[in-house]
């Protein structure tokens, strides 16, 4: 079964900056799916922030087995029912993975529950990505390290939670060091953050950097059907308890009626 893959991309500085107009001429967006598609098994689309409702409609999810988001300039214009929509598709069983500066996006910021804040330095020094996980799945035919001549550097302490595995540390040329691929649960889904990614740099254009992105979507897949309302929160009868009970004392909810949200 093919994989279908939807990378969002907020496709701001590509238009405004000739810079990354010149490294990614058809978008950041275009890269990623481009890369993503040299796998038989996968099948990548791209939407952008522009599009009505950000591309990212119900049937659009519902079609997507994993969504790739990279923002960095109008994190605050995505809109925050498209934000809903997307985390309930992830609680559900959809695969997700975030890339460099979508750690302050609205979804991650969301999934996380923490500030997801970190220190940074816009200087094109070196990066050295290490494998922490040799046999991970996404750690898959990459040697123990590769570098990026130049990136933007992020530097500990990153403000989220403890994730499941740390895939990655990078060490920077300033010295700093960062947990640069973390995974993580949120749900039904599987979810992966992964650092490099700067506009100004031509880090997605990069082998190892396409062949992680590759492995991620592999490793975020879900094939199990996605459950079909993870918000929901039942009231269960009495007469549907495993064992049989006696209901005792005031209630404040009658048979049927849904609890306070």
């Amino acid at each position: 079964m093919v994989i279908r893959v939807t990378v969002f991309g907020e496709n701001v500085h590509e238009q405004k900056n000739r810079i990354v107009a010149g490294i990614y001429p058809e978008g950041m967006h275009s890269t990623i799916a481009q890369a993503i598609n040299a796998d038989p098994d996968c099948r990548a689309v791209t939407v952008t922030l522009q599009e009505p409702e950000h591309g990212l409609t119900a049937e659009k999810l519902a079609q997507t087995d994993v969504l790739i988001w990279w923002g960095h300039a109008a994190h605050g214009d995505v809109q925050d029912h498209v934000v809903d929509r997307v985390c309930d598709a992830v609680w559900s069983g959809m695969g997700m993975i975030f890339l460099h500066s979508a750690h302050f996006s609205k979804p991650f910021k969301r999934l996380m529950g923490t500030p997801c804040n970190l220190t940074w330095r816009e200087a094109g020094e070196r990066e050295r990505l290490w494998l922490t996980s040799r046999n991970h799945p996404i750690a898959a035919g990459l040697p123990d390290h590769f570098e990026l001549e130049n990136e933007e550097m992020y530097g500990e302490p990153f403000g989220v939670p403890e994730p499941m595995e740390t895939v990655f540390v990078s060490w920077f040329q300033g010295g700093e060091v960062f947990r640069s691929g973390l995974t993580y649960k949120r749900g039904a889904g599987n979810v992966f953050y992964f650092r490099p990614g700067h506009e100004t740099y031509p880090t997605f254009h990069d082998a190892n950097v396409q062949r992680v992105i590759r492995n991620a979507v592999k490793w975020a897949y879900n094939p199990a059907a996605r459950i079909a309302d993870p918000n929901d929160a039942p009231n269960v009868p009495v007469e549907t308890a495993p064992e049989r009970i006696e209901e005792r004392g005031p209630r404040l909810h009658h048979d049927g009626e849904q609890g306070f949200r």
